[in-house]
């Protein structure tokens, strides 16, 4: 079941930062890291009504990444709809490479000064404090009072809840990407699907109207075993010894 043709109105997007068994500045030391490993970011986008996760990417923080991220969600959104970002500049071109003028776009930059009891080193991982924050028209006619990106932000807090690897400091990270990905896959798909939100009083995608059906977790162990019995390409073929 893929999240296709969804009617949404209002979209938010947002990152989150991990790593994979060692952060960027440890990597060079680390022995014997994974290809992948270092710091990664997990790109989300959700419904703001439907609280539907639309589209996520995983990788970095380019505009590579960025232009990725949005062409897929351009290709899951079945109308025009209002888009919220933070104020990363790499959304800038993705956002009109995926888009052009089908959108209606703005950018909440947040302030921020130093972080709280800075100066405590039991405080040393509170978050800056956010002084303010500028609503930055973009494109098209996005309405000033719901720029937000407040529900994806929330919708961050709810991923570090459900998914130990994105709690830190702590030994549950990831330790390959690939387990990084399936992870996620299985957590998206929980939660668009099965797991029942508390103020909709249905699934995510039965809100958006992707599906009537509440799902669960007998379905979702059929999907992964479908996906795992499914045949997979074969490859060139080789001569032995080659």
């Amino acid at each position: 079941m893929t999240v296709r043709n969804v009617k949404a109105q209002q979209v938010q997007c947002n990152e989150i930062w991990l790593f994979v068994y060692a952060k960027d500045k440890n990597v060079a030391d680390a022995r014997c890291a994974p290809d992948g490993a270092g710091d990664v970011w997990t790109w989300t986008a959700i419904d703001r009504d439907g609280k539907m996760i639309l589209a996520f990417e995983v990788g970095d923080r380019s505009a590579a990444t960025a232009r990725g991220f949005m062409l897929d969600l351009a290709d899951r959104l079945a109308n025009r709809v209002q888009l919220t970002t933070d104020g990363h500049e790499a959304y800038l071109k993705a956002v009109g490479d995926a888009f052009a003028a089908d959108i209606d776009y703005a950018m909440l930059v947040k302030l921020y000064g130093e972080p709280m009891d800075s100066k405590r080193h039991e405080c040393k991982y509170s978050p800056a404090e956010c002084t303010g924050a500028v609503k930055e028209p973009i494109f098209g006619k996005p309405g000033p009072a719901v720029i937000s990106t407040s529900h994806v932000e929330r919708q961050n807090l709810t991923m570090r809840m459900g998914m130990r690897r994105f709690t830190g400091p702590a030994n549950g990270f990831s330790k390959k990407v690939e387990n990084h990905l399936n992870m996620l896959s299985l957590y998206f798909v929980h939660y668009n699907f099965v797991r029942m939100h508390k103020t909709q009083k249905m699934t995510p995608a039965m809100g958006a109207g992707v599906t009537n059906t509440l799902h669960d977790m007998v379905w979702l162990v059929g999907v992964i075993d479908a996906a795992a019995s499914a045949p997979r390409p074969r490859g060139p073929y080789r001569k032995k010894g080659d």
